[in-house]
């Protein structure tokens, strides 16, 4: 059965008293904390960082990373306007030919009970473009199998997902070391997470789970600092709250608000602009991103994270996070360059992840197969693998 639009319309209009309420709270907060924002940017980074001492660092949401300058709203003005889509990707050819983008993405088929035996497969993809004139890039995929012993499961039934969306996990950053580790030194190279560095996801799981993300990324950030290839976590939509836990910090009086979420604080953004950049603080999971010694450098990799927010399309800011070290060097310009030069081929969204994306995705045939390949090797290997009578009447009318 189809769903009954007049159902859904009707529970609606019962409970739309619920969503008017929710939304007149949060405007009015959001208001409360645009006030703060605007009270904020006018201080320097200096003043705000006094004002945060009093916090422990891991309570502070953020802090100014870079200089502020005297940017209203934080709102920094990129000055990138266009008449035409030719003269934007003129501007890309200019920013981005001989620059290599990399990113991965993966795909999963978690494990079925149809099946009597529990198996799982993981794929991941990437893609490399060298933003060459002959049009050079490389993509490929890579694949596990997860056998009941990867799983840690008896039974075809037990709740397994999440060690596959780990394994995905772990396969899509140990790429990403991989490919820093064979550019190291490149200063034209940009490599991609889709998604956070900051895995605060996690902070939901067990200790393990959580210690099992945290080493992921730390593996990565020490890759990046170590081999200096600039890597940028992509957050399209983020509900990250570090700048709104500051300004609670720097405002007293400032009630909390859930709801509000740093993205919906800046306004006034035209495409390309940003706010400066700050060092994460966010309480919880980084706890655990432990410090480490590399080259002879200190390295606290809690502290060593920063973030901005960039005008890529007609909604909410994308989040960017990145290594701080980028910042250190001098190439957090060019870095953002090379993001928006990105944005614009992938019309709102970086076309190096888009292209990650369809090439590890796994659709329906991908699935059909390797559930035929399981079974045939299953019978060839004498194991006793058994359907489920709704496997095999969906295969019958499929």
């Amino acid at each position: 059965m189809t769903l009954k639009p007049s159902q859904i319309l009707s529970l609606l209009r019962e409970k739309r008293a619920d969503f008017a309420t929710f939304d007149q709270t949060t405007l009015q907060a959001l208001e409360k904390y645009r006030r703060a924002l605007a009270t904020a940017s006018q201080e320097t980074e200096a003043v705000l960082l006094e004002q945060l001492a009093e916090y422990l660092a891991n309570d502070r949401g953020a802090e100014p990373l870079e200089p502020l300058g005297n940017h209203l709203n934080w709102l920094m003005p990129s000055g990138l306007v266009w008449q035409s889509r030719e003269e934007s990707h003129e501007w890309v050819r200019d920013r981005l030919t001989g620059v290599a983008t990399f990113a991965v993405d993966g795909s999963q088929i978690y494990p079925s009970k149809d099946f009597s035996i529990p198996v799982a497969l993981v794929q991941i993809g990437w893609f490399e473009n060298l933003h060459q004139p002959g049009g050079q890039y490389d993509k490929d995929i890579a694949v596990d199998v997860m056998t009941p012993a990867d799983l840690r499961a008896n039974t075809s039934g037990d709740p397994v997902d999440r060690r596959v969306n780990m394994r995905r996990f772990e396969m899509e950053t140990a790429r990403l070391v991989q490919y820093m580790e064979d550019r190291a030194g490149c200063d034209r190279c940009l490599a991609f997470l889709d998604g956070s560095l900051v895995v605060t996801f996690a902070e939901a799981f067990d200790e393990a789970t959580q210690q099992h993300y945290v080493d992921c990324i730390v593996r990565l950030l020490q890759a990046s600092e170590t081999y200096r290839v600039p890597l940028v976590g992509y957050i399209d939509t983020s509900y990250a709250r570090d700048l709104t836990l500051m300004l609670q910090r720097l405002t007293p009086g400032l009630p909390d608000a859930p709801a509000i979420h740093d993205a919906s604080l800046v306004r006034g953004m035209q495409w390309g602009d940003r706010t400066p950049l700050f060092r994460c603080r966010r309480p919880g999971i980084l706890r655990h991103y432990p410090g480490a010694n590399l080259q002879g450098r200190g390295y606290a990799n809690a502290s060593r994270i920063g973030f901005t927010y960039l005008k890529a399309h007609d909604g909410f800011p994308v989040r960017l996070e990145l290594p701080a070290w980028i910042y250190d060097d001098g190439l957090l310009e060019n870095v953002l360059d090379w993001v928006r030069g990105e944005v614009i081929i992938g019309s709102g969204y970086p076309y190096v992840i888009e292209t990650a994306d369809q090439t590890a995705v796994l659709k329906t045939d991908d699935r059909q197969t390797f559930y035929r390949l399981l079974q045939e090797w299953a019978e060839e290997e004498k194991l006793h693998l058994r359907l489920s009578r709704k496997m095999v009447s969906k295969a019958r009318r499929r």
